[in-house]
């Protein structure tokens, strides 16, 4: 007979962090016949072909065993090499390390820098992991809450109030999940200056980077005085829709990058062997950028279609410039972020995220992904627009 009194065995930290509330929308989306989703952000192309090939081809070579745990030479070569179309320039040999998606990537690089008590600033709405990942390093997560009126950009000013003694990063994802937000060369030199004069570290997810649609991607790690202070994290699961490959890149400074290595090699080995060779291949394609390309016009599409939608039923909505997420308010409804998603997955039948799962300032706002085919795309705004007009 089991006992229900004895003590908890648990960590207090994970024990207080909460559930992902994006993954309640997505069990109940799955399970519900006829539900449509914009929930996933995740591409509905597929691997394209040669990369699928290359790492059939390593298999039937018998290539499955355990790799350096920071990578083959080869991918890490590669990897160091397509950082240059970035403007950001890294040696293979001991400033690139493979990980298991940019997700690990993030832990690595929080667990390498953070010591327990120190804060770390994150600039929300964010991606669900940052919170929860400098909380169980034993850091301090300081929210930067940033405004559509803004255009849902970091200011200098914004990243001035937030800092104190104990501050020492900033965590940052530009092109930005979940409001698609970019950083354009003025708003990165202007932040430049703040972090220096603090001497902040900076952790810049860069995941989207290629996903903007106005202007290239400029990272922050290429401007003056911030290669030493940053680490970029970028990977393969958004423009390469390689999601379920796992294949992430971290580049900084060799000392960081060594340490990073430590809790990787400790935890994780290396990354997946089958899933480098894939990764090669899709670094080094000649077909790469054109492929790259070719999705990118088709979320380009997708992004005015929803855009659009939006604006015609009444919603406010901040034009995205980069990934593939729209991020429209909802207040006028006098609905809460997830009374609005749980009544619209109950009458429509279409599954969206409510902004607060991105942090307290995304309350007002639901994020949709238009990682989806055109046909959903319109059919879930047409549900939308149904749903608003009966508010």
């Amino acid at each position: 007979m089991k006992n229900t009194h004895h003590k908890s065995y648990l960590s207090d930290v994970v024990r207080h962090i909460p559930d992902s509330g994006i993954k309640d929308f997505f069990d109940i989306a799955n399970t519900m016949e006829g539900a449509l989703s914009l929930g996933v952000g995740e591409p509905d192309f597929k691997t394209p072909a040669h990369v699928r090939d290359a790492a059939i081809a390593s298999i039937e070579r018998a290539q499955t065993k355990y790799t350096d745990n920071r990578g083959t030479v080869e991918l890490r070569a590669a990897a160091a090499r397509y950082l240059e179309k970035f403007d950001l320039h890294y040696d293979p040999s001991d400033e690139i390390l493979i990980t298991t998606g940019a997700s690990e990537g993030i832990d690595l690089a929080l667990r390498a820098l953070i010591n327990p008590g120190e804060e770390v600033l994150v600039v929300e709405p964010a991606y669900v992991s940052y919170i929860p990942c400098v909380e169980l390093c034993g850091g301090i997560p300081v929210s930067i809450p940033l405004k559509a009126e803004h255009n849902f950009r970091l200011t200098p000013q914004e990243l001035e109030e937030k800092i104190t003694p104990r501050t020492k990063a900033l965590l940052i994802s530009f092109p930005n999940n979940p409001t698609g937000a970019i950083l354009e060369q003025n708003d990165i030199e202007a932040l430049r200056e703040v972090l220096i004069t603090h001497d902040l570290f900076v952790i810049t997810d860069e995941i989207y980077a290629e996903l903007t649609y106005q202007n290239p991607h400029v990272s922050i790690a290429a401007l003056p005085d911030m290669y030493e202070r940053c680490v970029v994290l970028n990977g393969f699961s958004k423009a390469f829709a390689m999601t379920g490959w796992r294949m992430g890149i971290a580049a900084g400074p060799a000392e960081v990058i060594f340490h990073m290595n430590k809790i990787h090699q400790f935890t994780t080995m290396s990354a997946g062997t089958t899933s480098q060779f894939a990764a090669l291949e899709a670094l080094t394609s000649p077909l790469r950028d054109r492929e790259i390309a070719a999705m990118r016009a088709e979320y380009d599409t997708r992004r005015r279609l929803m855009v659009d939608g939006f604006c015609q039923m009444g919603l406010s909505v901040t034009e995205p410039g980069g990934a593939f997420y729209v991020f429209p308010s909802i207040q006028k409804t006098g609905l809460s972020s997830v009374d609005f998603c749980q009544k619209l997955l109950e009458e429509q039948r279409v599954a969206v995220i409510p902004g607060s799962a991105f942090g307290s300032c995304g309350e007002g706002y639901i994020r949709c992904s238009y990682a989806y085919s055109q046909e959903i795309i319109r059919q879930c705004l047409d549900k939308i627009a149904a749903f608003v007009a009966n508010k």
